[in-house]
């Protein structure tokens, strides 16, 4: 089977991940909706995927029985009402996190889920593009550090304010910071913790640079435990300008023979690339060059939609995710320059 798929939702750039991360692994995309807040990411999808039809009527994707798929980056509180449309139409969903904005939104779609039996997927992509993730999760499964006990994920971004579209600061329409980009330490934690749940101890939500946008959260922490390990988070948008990339994304993995140390983007003052793995171990210390290690999520999402299966992610971790985010985005303490000690 070769997978057809359509995008609906071009208001964030994580759109090119979505489809060209389908394309690679023998996907073919057969129409997009150009509806967009954004002419940027419009202009930029035009320009990487030439040869694919716009349709000026989302419908005409819907409704087409020979779409397997639909691929969504619209504005986040926009995201769950066309899943739950294209899976009421036979379609399987790729979606950009997050992948739903309000426990309203998340019950609707895990009840559609159930009714339908269509794959709700949320592409973590500091996970699923990121080569040195797979690297970990290996090592991992070899014994190398032990059982793992903590993660320390951090998820720096720059903000690139000028270039965002208005929905990027109103919490009710992008989630919050915890609820947005948190999701995908969260993810991590779940994931290289092997955990199947977890509780939020405390979290915590600010904005200490941006007061020309007061309800815009530039600052989130979390604190979640499972049964067996814990993690801490921390997001924010205040990555410099001199930074040669978007954010100095880093996770730290605790485990109870060694360590180790992902720095998925850059290695400031060190090392040229990306997706640097730094080992600790009874023998010393050593890195690695994660950059060539296979990513396995889109051709993994490709053979779930053809054999029905759950390779490249259970939908239970899908709606763990975004359950845990959520609830940390709900409880978040508000924090100010006055209440931070």
């Amino acid at each position: 089977m070769s997978l057809r798929f359509a995008a609906i939702g071009l208001d964030h750039r994580h759109i090119y991940h979505l489809v060209g991360g389908l394309i690679d692994a023998g996907g073919t995309c057969v129409g997009y909706d150009p509806t967009t807040s954004d002419p940027n990411v419009l202009a930029g999808f035009r320009e990487r995927f030439p040869a694919v039809a716009s349709v000026s009527d989302r419908r005409q994707l819907l409704e087409d029985p020979t779409i397997d798929v639909i691929v969504i980056a619209a504005v986040p509180s926009e995201r769950a009402a066309i899943a739950v449309a294209a899976m009421r139409h036979g379609k399987d969903i790729m979606v950009d996190k997050p992948g739903v904005t309000a426990p309203a939104q998340l019950a609707e779609v895990e009840q559609v889920v159930r009714e339908t039996g269509r794959i709700f997927s949320i592409c973590f992509s500091e996970r699923f593009v990121v080569p040195a993730t797979e690297v970990a999760g290996q090592l991992i499964a070899d014994g190398a550090i032990g059982r793992v006990v903590q993660t320390l994920g951090l998820g720096p971004h720059r903000l690139n304010k000028k270039i965002r579209p208005a929905w990027f600061f109103d919490p009710a329409q992008y989630g919050g910071i915890l609820g947005d980009i948190a999701s995908h330490q969260i993810d991590q934690f779940l994931h290289f913790t092997g955990s199947t749940d977890a509780r939020i101890v405390t979290s915590a939500i600010g904005n200490f640079g941006n007061p020309q946008t007061p309800d815009f959260q530039d600052f989130g922490e979390i604190l979640l435990r499972s049964e067996h390990a814990t993690g801490y988070i921390r997001v924010d948008w205040f990555t410099a300008d001199g930074l040669p990339t978007w954010g100095d994304g880093r996770l730290t993995i605790l485990g109870t023979e060694g360590t180790i140390e992902l720095r998925k983007y850059v290695d400031i003052d060190g090392r040229p690339g990306t997706d640097h793995v730094f080992l600790v171990d009874g023998k010393g210390t050593r890195h690695i060059d994660g950059s060539t290690a296979p990513l396995r999520y889109f051709k993994n999402f490709t053979a779930d939609v053809r054999d029905r299966t759950q390779t490249a992610m259970s939908q239970r971790h899908v709606f763990t995710v975004s359950r845990l985010a959520l609830e940390a985005q709900a409880a978040a303490q508000r924090l100010t320059q006055g209440n931070r000690s």
